[in-house]
């Protein structure tokens, strides 16, 4: 019975971390959201007529997506960013919370009508879907404050135990570096892959696991708002772009990539940047599948 309760108030805690800080924070691009003639009939006209389109957004990714002190707002980098497009293409754009995993099925299955959730741009998953990319990030390495083991990069993770949230591209390079640690003839990495990013951080912050992976202003938030519970360690890597996930085939690239060429122009993208935070991350090429790897 006292270890539910600890666990509960731990729970309370971390999530705390990951949503507190931005919880009530306002929209940067409310003010202004002018469609744009020009580009606004690049939209197929079946989605000018549909108006309002879905967009799923795993919501406990903060500071680039997290749900608002209301218990069900999505708000964030993307939400911002997200509704400033919807506007040049004289759309709406309506946030969805969702499970990340389950939001590239969700393009391909007609749930979801555009996927902005802080997804990594990569040739794999172009396989299945579209991007027009929009930020650049690397993945960090975090962890307990104190106590924690000695990790400077990819390959100090042998034997360590490391939480990440499931489907993401963190989950895929600590378990092709497991693969690394055992034809060295080093213990593999237990890779503990979460269905969300609260329960990851939770589970580093219990002590069940040793080390955090998430991209890097994700868990540069996560430390940032942990009150000195949780440390940085070793060097961020893989630096690669962020993108705007879209249906194959569905006519959308083109317009979406000539929106957010606009607000770059336009100076609301920077102003968005910046009002999260993350304005390192910014690019100013924005592709249609600008994957690097």
């Amino acid at each position: 019975m006292s270890r539910g309760i600890s666990r509960l108030l731990l729970g309370a805690a971390v999530l705390a971390v990951v949503a507190g800080g931005f919880a009530g924070a306002s929209s940067a691009t409310s003010a202004k959201q002018v469609k744009v003639p020009s580009i606004a009939k690049m939209v197929p006209a079946k989605i000018r007529a549909k108006g309002t389109l879905i967009v799923g957004s795993d919501a406990t990714y903060a500071p680039m997506e997290v749900i608002a002190k209301d218990g069900k707002t999505v708000v964030g980098v993307d939400v911002d960013l997200g509704h400033a497009i919807a506007g040049v293409l004289g759309l709406k754009f309506n946030f969805e919370n969702a499970n990340f995993a389950g939001i590239i099925p969700g393009l391909s299955s007609g749930k979801y009508d555009v996927g902005m959730s802080a997804f990594t741009d990569t040739k794999a998953r172009q396989k299945v879907v579209d991007f027009v990319t929009y930020f650049s990030a690397g993945t960090s390495f975090y962890e307990k404050a104190s106590g924690g083991p000695t990790v400077m990069g990819l390959s100090s993770l042998c034997g360590l135990s490391v939480a990440v949230e499931n489907g993401t591209t963190e989950q895929t390079d600590a378990s092709a570096q497991s693969k690394k640690c055992t034809k060295a003839g080093k213990k593999p990495v237990s890779v503990k892959a979460f269905p969300d990013q609260n329960s990851a951080n939770l589970a580093i912050a219990s002590g069940r696991e040793q080390v955090g992976m998430a991209d890097s202003p994700v868990a540069g938030y996560i430390v940032a708002q942990s009150h000195g519970q949780f440390k940085l360690v070793g060097e961020q890597y893989g630096t690669a772009p962020y993108g705007i996930a879209l249906p194959k085939g569905d006519g959308m690239t083109k317009p979406v990539l000539a929106a957010i060429k606009y607000l770059i122009k336009d100076g609301q993208y920077a102003k968005i940047l910046k009002h999260w935070g993350v304005q390192k991350g910014a690019i100013s090429n924005p592709k249609i599948n600008g994957a690097i790897s």
